[in-house]
């Protein structure tokens, strides 16, 4: 299957956006979409509805609230919209520790400590992400079920020492999506189903779900998801929210189940700019056990709100991929718009093109995934505390247990990837400097021809219905890929919405650029205002 054509229909992305009920929590899915008439009404009023970080350290300075009442606010939230009323089923695991951790905080700021923005706020992380307590690991499959890591991730450290309250785990699409060419975004064989929020037989894209969905519904006050190749930005943007895909290494991988060791990295994902530069900032970090963050040291800015201008468009050049003003994608009309108020807030708007050269790197790209997701999993596997230890044990689990861990799609790239050698193949060499490299040179050429301060695209298409028989089809335009491959940076800003689903407008640039990107991010986000609430819309029926 041709890679560019992969990534667009969704199998890493998600870009094929589509949705369907489950329950949190259990083995069990289910397998019936929602109608109109299995949803209940809308949601009552929410205290904390669109609250941001400030907004609720405000609450706790000011003793409107404590850090164990707004994780009890957002337990409660949970309770009735992800668990009950939508069912959004976006997370996959409550963390029994929640309150406690709550507690412990509220004494330190009893006692005149406070550890800085992140201090009591509730925050979801992605069931791919190693916390060591009493709450699973899994990626979302059956075969690592009651699997509990002995420690934690180190940027989940580095959560727990800002401050923050781990509420718990999201759902994700299984191994990240990538185990089927014809996988459905949003659903593992541990947790189901996890629904849009605006239409609730939508996807909300993948491989980060349920922290998107969580996010964007007002579960939680920040989250993190992981990315390998749209995984942060694609549900960003079809949940109407911030995401941020760091340069590869500015965030350790360490504790985190893997799929590729030269593109995957975790993010934040909120809703709005100033929210995502302050979680960012609390996650970076070198980390031994993760030799790329080495290349971070002297680059991680301790504060990256400082970016943050509302007048930072002004004398900014930005190159616009040509390949999004054409087509017939619902997309492009608002993507002509955000041009113009680009142009309107003072930035000079250059056509580059990024897409077309990158097409030809998609098989390269795809090869070395495959390659770097067997030995990246053995080798986690092979010190986790699960039953399975391989990849092969895995793919013999699923096999065993299909009724349960392959009811709609299979297993076909687990097995393209246990067919392969190891890194030191020649076919891997090969592929890993045409995809990586390749892609770092279509990008350094735009930007500094053109001196360019960032790479301007549509994120993907607004979400898709779900499709569990076919799996996620084409989403349109993506800016996902490029970046990607070179290990850079990218951020989405909502951007609109097309027949009430959010789609994001991308800001690309170079290695260890994040500040910057943050600079023109913000500008476009205070002069344009596009985050829209979900209200929770049940499908259409005809």
């Amino acid at each position: 299957m041709n890679r560019r054509l992969f990534l667009r229909n969704g199998s890493l992305a998600g870009l094929a956006l589509t949705t369907l009920g489950a329950t949190a929590c259990t083995t069990e899915t289910t397998n019936q979409l929602p109608t109109a008439a299995n949803n209940t009404a809308a949601p009552e009023a929410f205290e904390l509805q669109e609250a941001t970080i400030n907004d609720l350290q405000a609450k706790m300075a000011n003793g409107q609230h404590t850090a164990r009442s707004l994780t009890e606010l957002y337990l409660k939230r949970i309770k009735a919209i992800d668990q009950a009323g939508p069912k959004l089923n976006s997370v996959i695991e409550i963390n029994p520790d929640a309150l406690t951790i709550a507690d412990a905080l509220d004494k330190e700021r009893k006692a005149g400590k406070v550890r800085g923005p992140l201090h009591g706020i509730p925050v979801l992380v992605k069931d791919n992400i190693d916390t060591g307590d009493k709450q699973q690991t899994t990626a979302g499959s059956l075969a690592l079920a009651g699997h509990k890591a002995a420690q934690d991730a180190f940027i989940i450290k580095r959560l727990r020492e800002a401050g923050a309250v781990l509420l718990g785990k999201t759902n994700l699409s299984e191994w990240a999506n990538f185990r089927s060419t014809r996988s459905t975004s949003g659903w593992s064989s541990r947790g189901g189903q996890t629904k849009n929020p605006y239409i609730l037989d939508r996807t909300p894209s993948g491989s980060s779900a349920g922290s998107g969905a969580a996010v964007s519904a007002n579960l939680c006050a920040v989250a993190i998801g992981t990315e390998t190749d749209g995984s942060i930005v694609s549900p960003s943007s079809c949940c109407g929210l911030v995401g941020i895909k760091p340069t590869v290494g500015l965030l350790s991988r360490s504790g985190i189940i893997p799929i590729s060791a030269t593109q995957d990295t975790a993010g934040p994902m909120t809703r709005t700019v100033r929210d995502a530069a302050i979680l960012l900032g609390a996650l970076t970090g070198e980390d031994a056990a993760d030799a790329v963050t080495k290349e971070s040291a002297g680059k991680i800015q301790p504060d990256y709100t400082v970016f943050l201008k509302a007048d930072g468009l002004k004398g900014k050049r930005l190159g616009v991929e040509k390949r999004h003003l054409e087509g017939v994608s619902g997309a492009i009309p608002l993507f002509k718009q955000a041009i113009g108020l680009l142009k309107a807030q003072g930035a000079t708007i250059v056509e580059v093109e990024i897409d077309k050269p990158a097409d030809a790197l998609g098989e390269a790209e795809y090869d070395v995934l495959l390659y770097e997701f067997k030995d990246g999993v053995n080798k986690y596997l092979a010190t986790a505390n699960a039953s399975v230890k391989t990849l092969a044990d895995v793919m013999a689990f699923n096999t065993q247990n299909k009724p349960k861990a392959m009811p709609f799609f299979q297993q076909e790239i687990l097995e393209a990837s246990q067919k392969l050698e190891g890194l030191g193949s020649p076919k891997y060499q090969a592929a890993l400097r045409k995809s990586h490299l390749g892609a770092q040179k279509i990008l350094n050429d735009a930007i500094s021809t053109n001196k360019l301060d960032a790479i301007v695209g549509i994120t993907t298409g607004p979400a898709r219905v779900i499709d569990l028989i076919n799996g996620d089809a084409g989403g349109g335009p993506g800016s996902s890929s490029p970046a990607a491959m070179a290990g850079y940076p990218h951020i989405t800003v909502p951007m609109g919405a097309v027949n009430g689903l959010p789609v994001g407008v991308s800001f690309v640039g170079g290695v260890y650029t994040e500040g910057p990107l943050l600079t023109v991010a913000y500008a476009y986000e205070q002069a344009s205002k596009k985050r829209i609430v979900p209200e929770f819309k049940p499908p259409f029926v005809g």
